[in-house]
């Protein structure tokens, strides 16, 4: 099946993905992909570190009569985000990423596809092993757990690199440069709870909310997506208001950056009210399904029985949880004054997890402005104290303050108006890249970042179209021939 993505154009990229999808590489388990790419380097006789922390550099002489350029540091990461579809069976641990094309796209079957950002890391290993590609000296950064800490980034050396200008190639549209992003800082609460025994006459029911889209948590924030914790914490909490119910488990999401695709909840209910309870749950599914129809036409929820549990939450304990999910923010909180259309401030309820006397939320705020982003996370860390939570912050990250005045950025601004007729779109992000941390240990480092267009980023929809990939590299290649002298 991978074969047919080997022949699509231009080959080195897509052979060089391939290769690199073959490696399971989950955010803080990249110690196969890191071999992968120290062995690569050696096979090419190539400068070839590793950093203490586990990025990996490569170094590659000039192309011949560009030896007076300036050296230029190319930067990928390594890690993915493992997601699947519930129904996929697939272990990330061991498997490697199963492709195939559908029209111009190149998808995974039911998972994540690993495009984000491993189509900048293919596209950075075919320029290493080229004979033929005219270049500066360069210097490939290859970082680890970009999508669950940036912790590659972080740790990475004030004086091992040696490049003055900085590709970035982890952006998601190919008609885009960005010269800025949002930092981010996990928000997570959690609480203890005793259990109690299950009230007699009671019915045990589980409720599940699927189908979702997901997506990126930055990028696709705006896009008024379905979020699969908060609305299975709208079910309950009318459930709740309207019925003795006692709840005994939430299962909801998964990872911070990824916007929650499904929800489970188990409980129990007096048998008296089985069947009005049943009525109710399907009639605010409907309303719910109604409302997001447009961005959501995918969504299902279930209810059915299921065996009884073996002990439920206290009612002041459920009805502060189901309060202070509902009562936290979840998506846009403020847009950008500065920047047209851009999201300044946001938040993720990504995880909620319910049993066994623990609940955890997980929560990802982002923000281009770093006192607005702590503005939210207290806010978050007051709303989930006042549900009796204990509140930690951690994961923090700067943001990338833009700089329109950037040599690198003219070059690239008038290589795409050369190269494709028009301008193209200068931008800041709303997700995390990690030009804003290597900025900070690098601070005369001249940055841009771009990429090809990648859609459903951080869920199993993920795909990157064929045709901006040809793009994508042929604008890279041209500028590489543009980078000035010493």
């Amino acid at each position: 099946m991978n074969e047919e993505i080997r022949q699509l154009e231009p080959k080195v990229v897509w052979n060089s993905f391939t290769d690199l999808n073959a490696v399971p590489r989950p955010s803080k388990k990249e110690e196969r992909v890191i071999q992968f790419m120290m062995d690569f380097g050696a096979s090419l006789n190539l400068e070839t570190v590793k950093d203490p922390v586990g990025n990996v550099i490569i170094r590659k002489p000039a192309y011949k009569g560009m030896e007076d350029r300036t050296m230029v540091t190319l930067q990928s990461h390594l890690d993915m985000v493992h997601q699947k579809n519930n129904d996929t069976e697939f272990d990330f641990d061991i498997q490697g990423i199963e492709m195939y094309i559908e029209d111009d796209w190149v998808k995974a079957k039911g998972t994540t596809l690993g495009s984000d950002n491993g189509m900048g890391v293919a596209a950075i290993m075919a320029l290493l092993e080229s004979t033929d590609i005219p270049h500066p000296p360069l210097e490939a950064l290859f970082t680890i757990d970009e999508e669950t800490g940036m912790t590659g980034a972080m740790g990475l050396q004030g004086n091992l690199l040696q490049g003055k200008i900085l590709l970035n190639l982890d952006t998601e549209e190919d008609d885009e440069l960005d010269i800025g992003c949002a930092g981010g800082i996990d928000v997570t609460a959690t609480r203890t709870y005793n259990g109690k025994p299950i009230p007699r006459a009671t019915v045990a029911y589980e409720i599940k909310v699927s189908g979702l889209r997901g997506g990126h948590s930055g990028i696709d924030i705006d896009k008024g997506l379905g979020n699969a914790n908060k609305i299975m914490n709208r079910l309950l909490y009318n459930a709740t208001t309207h019925f003795m119910v006692r709840l005994s488990q939430i299962e909801g999401g998964s990872l911070r950056n990824a916007i929650p695709r499904e929800s489970s909840a188990r409980l129990v209910v007096l048998k008296s009210q089985t069947d009005d309870f049943e009525k109710a749950i399907k009639e605010w599914s409907e309303i719910i399904k109604k409302e997001i129809r447009v961005q959501e036409s995918n969504l299902t929820i279930t209810i059915d029985k299921c065996s009884a549990p073996n002990m439920v939450m206290g009612l002041g304990a459920q009805e502060r949880l189901l309060k202070g999910i509902y009562a936290a923010h979840n998506g846009v909180y403020a847009m950008s004054a500065a920047i047209p259309d851009l999201v300044e401030t946001s938040n993720n309820i990504a995880r909620v997890s319910v049993k066994d006397g623990m609940v955890k939320i997980g929560c990802l705020t982002r923000s281009s402005v770093d006192s607005a982003k702590m503005d939210l996370a207290n806010a978050l860390k007051s709303t989930f104290e006042l549900a009796r939570c204990e509140v930690s912050f951690g994961g923090n990250y700067p943001g990338w303050t833009p700089n329109p005045d950037s040599a690198i950025l003219k070059i690239a601004e008038n290589k795409y108006n050369e190269l494709f007729g028009e301008k193209p779109k200068v931008a800041a992000c709303h997700a995390g890249l990690e030009c804003g941390i290597l900025g900070q240990n690098y601070p005369e480092m001249d940055m841009i970042s771009f990429g090809p267009t990648i859609l459903g980023a951080h869920s199993p929809d993920e795909r990157v179209s064929i045709a901006s990939v040809q793009k994508f590299w042929k604008f890279l290649l041209e500028i590489l021939k543009e980078i000035p002298k010493k």
